[in-house]
């Protein structure tokens, strides 16, 4: 077997597991219709039924997608679609005087024709996602016309970094002679390091709002946690994620003693953004209310004559309050404590260096680019593609799997953290009202969920818990 048809079997091959996959989880789905036992006392069976609901039917879009996008790739390669689009590119660059020489520049031309023809296809399967699915459900936020906005926006930003960095790889690569891999890491560390604190100032607003987190208990509560922790807190943001999406979040960046933390307004219980125009929160409300009538009463027998009268169902609040926020912040911090960002990010930075040695150990072997029609010429980006994204294909699964490994035993020692601070009756509510809110279903099969979760399930989570306050008693 050569390497081209290597290559594609072996795509069809983690297909085909990842579908097997998917039909464990599927079966769970299915066969899983009550609550279990443990958590009978907190969930209710109807917020339980839902949450079955949205679950089936993401299990349902994720297999017609999986199925289209590998049908897709594989027609691609087959079809020789990676020296068609640089031959398009290099036609499209030859309109402004520039021949084969001018690599760089058909390389980003290449790179953007390749950024626009996946956003096209993919953005039937996106739109049908957001208003579809996620708006059957009640998280859909966006209206048609926020959506391409943001579409656009994520397009221009991403090709105005992607562009540069294009260039500048294809430069390190072409000078760097035999240690050309470790400029070439140097050069990817240090603008990860610049994005990294670009990102959340620049870039994150042209986005979302992020306002300063209100004087009040809450602010408190979090700087006398981050305090007694000695976290180097130096600002505290609520962003309005309720304008997309109803699911909610939190999270931390900067380094050394510029650390903040921004919450998610759909995680803070009775949060109401300042920011907001009467317009906005008029047209939020509509949409809630459309959503909960679209919810209530799927089963309501049709002949209503003698049925009594209904009143009308409260609104439900969606959130953690005060000391659950806190108890959600106190899990967070633990992940600082143990230093799990900084140790992602070296295991990051050691892979791509590998990567970039390894690639420097293969980019002269013809016979590797030739297998994918590039006999005549072989760029340095189209070399850099095949060896990344084709060749290293098993190693990029092994590794996907052993980092979901490694991020659920970050989880439950962030989880042991909180535990030790006498924090586990208030994060056990929280993580409950956060499954609730966003519909996370609480039962996972084993083998999907070693797989897939990078977040232990929630009844392990639970137990992991339980198991970490008995020790520490």
């Amino acid at each position: 077997m050569d390497l081209f048809s290597a290559v594609v079997a072996f795509s069809w091959l983690v297909y085909f597991w990842e579908t097997y996959l998917s039909k464990r989880q599927d079966n769970i789905y299915h066969q899983v219709k009550e609550v279990p036992t443990e958590l009978k006392s907190v969930i209710d069976e109807k917020t339980f039924t839902k949450s079955r609901t949205y679950a089936i039917d993401k299990s349902r879009y994720g297999f017609w997608h999986g199925l289209y996008s590998q049908i897709e790739t594989t027609l691609f390669l087959c079809l020789n679609g990676l020296p068609l689009l640089w031959m398009l590119s290099g036609l499209l660059t030859a309109k402004f005087g520039l021949n084969e020489e001018y690599e760089k520049t058909q390389s980003i031309v290449f790179t953007f024709l390749g950024s626009i023809i996946t956003l096209v296809l993919g953005l039937p399967w996106s739109i049908y996602y957001t208003f579809v699915i996620e708006e059957r459900h009640g998280f859909n936020k966006m209206t048609l016309g926020f959506f391409f906005k943001d579409t656009l926006k994520k397009t221009l930003v991403s090709q105005a970094i992607m562009m540069p960095l294009t260039a500048l790889i294809i430069f390190v690569i072409e000078i760097g002679g035999d240690y050309f891999f470790i400029y070439a890491w140097l050069m990817v560390f240090m603008i990860s390091m610049i994005l990294l604190h670009i990102y959340p100032e620049y870039i994150a607003p042209l986005f979302d709002k992020y306002n300063p987190l209100p004087e009040g208990q809450l602010k408190q509560k979090i700087e006398e946690l981050a305090a007694s922790l000695q976290f180097p807190l130096k600002k505290l943001y609520v962003v309005e994620g309720s304008k997309r999406s109803a699911h909610s979040n939190a999270y931390m960046y900067g380094f050394h003693k510029n650390k903040r933390i921004v919450l998610f307004d759909t995680l803070l219980e009775d949060y109401s953004p300042v920011t907001r125009d009467d317009k906005e929160t008029k047209d939020s409300k509509e949409k809630e209310e459309d959503a909960t009538k679209d919810t209530v009463d799927l089963a309501k027998d049709t002949s209503q004559d003698n049925a009594p009268t209904q009143e009308k169902e409260e609104p439900k609040k969606i959130g953690c309050n005060t000391e659950e926020v806190v108890a959600v912040l106190a899990h967070e911090l633990g992940h600082w404590k143990y230093s799990h960002m900084l140790k992602n990010l070296a295991i990051m930075q050691a892979s791509i260096l590998f990567s970039f040695f390894v690639f420097g150990k293969l980019m002269n072997v013809h016979e590797i680019f030739a297998a994918f029609g590039f006999v005549d010429q072989q760029p340095i980006l189209i070399r850099l593609y095949i060896v990344f994204s084709l060749v290293f294909s098993p190693v990029n699964e092994i590794e996907s799997f052993l980092m979901n490994v490694l991020s659920r035993r970050f989880e439950f020692q962030a989880d042991d953290f909180a535990v030790n601070l006498g924090k586990k009756e208030l994060l056990k509510s929280a993580l409950l009202k956060l499954y609730k809110d966003n519909l996370s279903f609480p039962v996972a099969d084993w083998l999907f969920s070693a797989c897939h979760y990078s977040h232990p399930p929630l009844l392990e989570r639970m137990r992991g818990m339980d198991e970490a306050d008995k020790k520490s008693n």
